[in-house]
């Protein structure tokens, strides 16, 4: 239990300099394209060299649920990194928005997703929306769970090739979505822009970047199951 709390209290940590820093970045440019990819790609960095050896560094649902799936982790550690993740993430949004309300800053486009086109009612750009978030994060997860199979055997890399990699899917899915990739950091900065500034298109939109990641990391673990049988890990994850 006191493992599966630092674990917790770790993923929390991790998720709230996630919001902070690189929605903060993403804010304050107006979602400028190298600097948003880059930062998210660095906090990733960051936060695997700093928590990744107590928790794995998730920092993210679409993450967990791939490692769940994957047999990485027990269910109860899948149910409380849930948890923890949408805290620290709120936590993130709450200071990154009310720093901003207080100093009079209003943040470009509120640190949040959109669907393609801007329009809930227009059904293609909902869609595409999905299916751009689903194969993101696809590729993302897929990439998390073979880096950091025993048998690839990677050292310390793994956490500089995972941040690359999100930088990636940031510089293929801004433009899109605002690439989400992440239920958590998503959730928070909704809730964000609809208490400090008023705005509720972000919440009304949030399912999209709920359900896709979702969709997506646990496809990512169906494939891996599939074609890496053999680097699954042996041990039996912790009850």
């Amino acid at each position: 239990m006191k493992d599966l709390l630092k674990k917790g209290i770790a993923e929390c940590l991790g998720t709230f300099v996630l919001v902070f820093f690189a929605c903060g970045v993403a804010a304050i440019t107006g979602g400028n394209l190298v600097p948003t990819a880059l930062a998210f790609g660095l906090v990733i960095v960051a936060m695997a060299y700093s928590i990744g050896r107590i928790s794995g560094c998730h920092i993210n649902p679409a993450v967990t649920l791939g490692a769940f799936l994957a047999k990485r982790i027990s269910l109860k550690e899948m149910l409380v990194y849930f948890l923890c993740q949408i805290i620290g993430g709120f936590l993130g949004a709450l200071l990154l928005f009310g720093v901003a309300k207080m100093s009079g800053y209003v943040l470009a486009g509120d640190a949040c997703n959109s669907v393609i086109t801007g329009a809930m009612s227009d059904v293609g750009a909902v869609f595409g929306s999905l299916i751009v978030e689903l194969v993101l994060t696809f590729i993302f997860v897929y990439v998390i769970l073979n880096v950091t199979s025993e048998k690839a055997k990677l050292g310390n890399l793994p956490g500089i090739v995972i941040g690359l990699t999100l930088t990636l899917v940031h510089l293929v899915g801004i433009n899109l979505t605002g690439t989400s990739v992440n239920p958590a950091r998503s959730i928070a900065t909704a809730f964000g822009a609809l208490i400090f500034n008023g705005n509720a298109d972000p919440l009304a939109q949030v399912w999209i970047f709920i359900l896709a990641p979702l969709a997506g990391g646990a496809l990512a673990a169906l494939v891996y199951n599939l074609l890496h049988k053999e680097d699954k890990v042996e041990e039996k994850p912790e009850e």
